[in-house]
């Protein structure tokens, strides 16, 4: 690769406080988001990704917002979501909102747009599930014809239709904006068609059976008459001093989380051993000490070529000490070993 691949946090505000209510606890976690955020900066990383959700688990529900606050305590680190659930939102009211923070944060901001994991907002807005396709489809056209910021015409069937409208406020020099995706051809296709970059979403299985996914969205990029487009991936990771204890202060949070998903959806019970190759040179978690977590990043993304990796270093309710810490050798030791790896 010619540049420097780029290395960046994510998180998604897991409520990790156990001895307060519910309220007190979402608010101590917000805190510390903005201070997860503030170290991230101050450690060299790349970007901050700050995840939306509409549950009990999680306390970020408004990203941008809580990206605001870190914006106005930091100086280089670009700011996004991971993700905003585009599906179930106004796309000219997220445009505004991503082009505030930008304006705060002095050209930071970034957005990440996808379906999301779970469904909760899908209700809580008033949306329907059966319109779970034509919502992303409508909504991300629409995106992609504000992105430009000239006057927008647009019509469809899941909101009212616009006619040369312009929409405040404007940006310094544009907004980037990607389009996450799971393991879905058609998502991968949708990015491309409207040329906007690509951010895999990898949380099970080998990363590296995402590389026909790369390649499907590269071909498709030139087919539809784009200019390359970077593409990125989202991986679940946490640095330690030593991979014991990376692998020992995780597993019991990564664990009770891997659980209670599990009742949610259907899954079988989640064991060790399936930790273990997940933690292992073929799985999909970040996980040891510095030297092990910037072997596998750089065999990652070389393999699939990679512009960016975020690394989501909450899990659960592992303690923001213990995340701070990771954030901490992520951007001090791990970077620093993935370039010189990616180098050599």
């Amino acid at each position: 690769m010619d540049k420097k691949l780029e290395l960046g946090a994510e998180t998604f505000g897991d409520v990790n406080v156990v001895d307060e209510t519910m309220g007190a606890a979402h608010a101590r976690v917000l805190r510390d988001v903005v201070e997860e955020g503030v170290v991230a900066d101050q450690s060299g990383l790349d970007f901050f990704g700050v995840g939306e959700h509409h549950r009990a688990d999680y306390a970020v529900s408004a990203p941008e917002v809580v990206l605001s606050a870190i914006a106005a305590r930091t100086d280089q680190i670009r700011l996004g979501s991971a993700v905003t659930v585009l599906s179930s939102d106004d796309p000219v009211r997220v445009f505004q909102r991503f082009a505030t923070l930008d304006g705060i944060s002095g050209g930071r901001a970034e957005m990440i747009l996808g379906r999301g994991s779970f469904v909760e907002s899908f209700p809580l807005f008033g949306h329907d599930l059966g319109d779970y396709e034509i919502l992303f489809e409508e909504k991300l056209a629409l995106m992609a014809k504000l992105l430009r910021e000239e006057p927008t015409t647009w019509a469809g069937t899941t909101r009212s239709r616009l006619s040369a409208q312009d929409v405040y406020p404007k940006t310094a020099e544009g907004m980037r904006a990607w389009v996450g995706v799971g393991g879905s051809p058609e998502s991968v296709v949708r990015a491309a068609r409207h040329g906007l970059p690509l951010m895999l979403a990898i949380i099970g299985g080998d990363p590296l059976a995402f590389a026909p996914l790369a390649d499907l969205y590269r071909r498709e990029l030139t087919a539809f008459g784009h200019d390359p487009r970077p593409v990125a991936a989202h991986l679940h990771g946490f640095v330690a001093d030593t991979d014991e204890e990376a692998a020992e202060q995780l597993w019991p949070h990564y664990f009770a989380q891997m659980t209670k998903m599990g009742r949610e959806r259907g899954w079988r019970g989640y064991g060790r051993g399936q930790f273990e190759a997940a933690i292992g040179p073929g799985g999909n978690l970040l996980v040891g000490a510095p030297e092990t977590v910037a072997r596998k990043i750089a065999h990652i993304a070389t393999n699939l070529g990679l512009e960016r990796l975020d690394v989501k270093t909450s899990n659960g309710t592992l303690a923001h000490d213990r995340i701070v810490h990771s954030i901490e050798l992520l951007g001090d030791r791990v970077a620093p070993l993935v370039h010189d790896m990616m180098a050599d």
